[in-house]
């Protein structure tokens, strides 16, 4: 199959082989294990760091690797189509608690924070979500007060992937107080540490997919944060979150290529092999159409993604088109694992084969970082605005 009809230079073309031999040889193997014991071997993650995908878009002063937006996707696809939980791990790493720290950090924490998650040797996570706040993020509830020279967080931070393995969280809390609430301008961001007093992890979800990445909830209470430890303004921190979502739009897009692809290339070699009145199901025209349809999709989306990085890495404004690549990635993912399910039968409604895994992950890719709900009010404020 052709990867990308994107030109890509020598060096992104050796960054894509060394990320498919990695995922080939250190993950594929592994990821039906993992997904049955919802946990991933935890050397997985030093192991990429030590390969230097954990800080792919950082820049070298921080032990980063200085890459473009496109290298970094073309390395998150490979390690999406072995196995979607482990790029889970490195996409929220890296397209958000590392990004915002790298971009509205002051140079101490940055000094402090970034070179240790470049390596792996510290792993990041992001908490936005809350229990009653998910698409809506601007109305969380989790409050903090300033203390002397701390302040005092209270609240609950929902579906936090990484977040009972993280060194290092990017929680949104509230500054303003009750009686004052300022919106989305009353939040500020805080880089949390699982030492500080106070902080608890409170439950593990259990999910459909994404078994091997753990997603939990984080419980505040009377948690004190050091006042250093503000990420940029106060009352900033949602709108630094938001921008930080751009670049984890294209992340999940990537995810959703990357198990894309695998249901697409799994689905060919099962109907090249499987027979059905003496003829391999590849041969009969009604599946060759679907085969025809699950490629194009894949391409498609795989397209949008790359031509959306491109423009990115020129310095131009993407944010409409990062939607656009993200709700494109993720319907194609489900509609073409949903097809891969059909083609292999009641096999592929069995744990025998990893169709019906990659159909499981592909759900959440729907979800998070934005629904698609999200993705096209996104796009059409854009189309409407003047």
């Amino acid at each position: 199959m052709i990867d990308t009809l994107t030109p890509l230079s020598d060096e992104q073309r050796e960054i894509q082989r060394l990320a498919r031999e990695f995922a080939t040889s250190e993950i594929a193997p592994f990821a039906g294990a993992w997904d049955k014991a919802e946990a991933a071997d935890p050397a997985v993650r030093f192991k990429l760091g030590e390969l230097g995908f954990l800080g792919m878009l950082l820049p070298t002063e921080y032990g980063g690797l200085g890459l473009d937006s496109l290298s970094y996707l073309l390395a998150l696809e490979e390690i999406a189509a072995a196995d979607a939980s482990t790029a889970v791990l490195m996409s929220v790493h890296n397209s958000l608690p590392t990004r915002m720290i790298l971009n509205h950090g002051s140079d101490t924490q940055k000094r402090h924070f970034l070179p240790r998650m470049a390596t792996g040797e510290w792993l990041g996570a992001f908490a936005l979500s809350e229990p009653d706040a998910g698409s809506d993020a601007a109305v969380l509830t989790t409050q903090a007060v300033r203390d002397g020279d701390h302040w005092v967080l209270n609240g609950t931070k929902s579906w936090v992937s990484n977040g009972n393995v993280a060194e290092v969280i990017l929680a949104m809390a509230r500054n303003d107080s009750a009686t004052d609430r300022k919106g989305s301008r009353g939040i500020s961001a805080f880089i949390i540490t699982p030492d500080l007093p106070g902080f608890r992890v409170s439950k593990k979800e259990a999910k459909m997919g994404l078994r091997a990445s753990p997603t939990v909830q984080l419980t505040f209470d009377g948690m004190r944060v050091p006042a250093d430890r503000v990420l940029g303004e106060v009352g900033h921190g949602f709108v630094y979150a938001m921008q930080s979502l751009e670049a984890g739009r294209l992340g999940i897009a990537a995810q959703a290529v990357g198990i894309a692809r695998a249901a697409v290339e799994q689905t060919i070699a099962y109907t090249r092999v499987r027979q059905q009145f003496r003829t391999p199901l590849a041969q009969f025209q009604a599946v060759q159409f679907k085969l025809a349809d699950m490629a194009t999709r894949l391409h498609g989306a795989r397209a949008m993604l790359h031509a959306t990085a491109a423009a990115k890495d020129r310095g131009e404004a993407v944010g409409p088109h990062a939607a656009m690549s993200k709700l494109m990635a993720s319907e194609a993912a489900m509609w073409i694992t949903t097809q891969a399910i059909q083609l292999f039968g009641g096999y592929g409604y069995v744990t025998d084969y990893p169709v019906e895994r990659l159909f499981r992950d592909a759900k959440v890719t729907e979800i998070y970082e934005g629904a698609s709900e999200i993705q096209r009010i996104v796009i059409g404020r854009a189309l409407a605005a003047d």
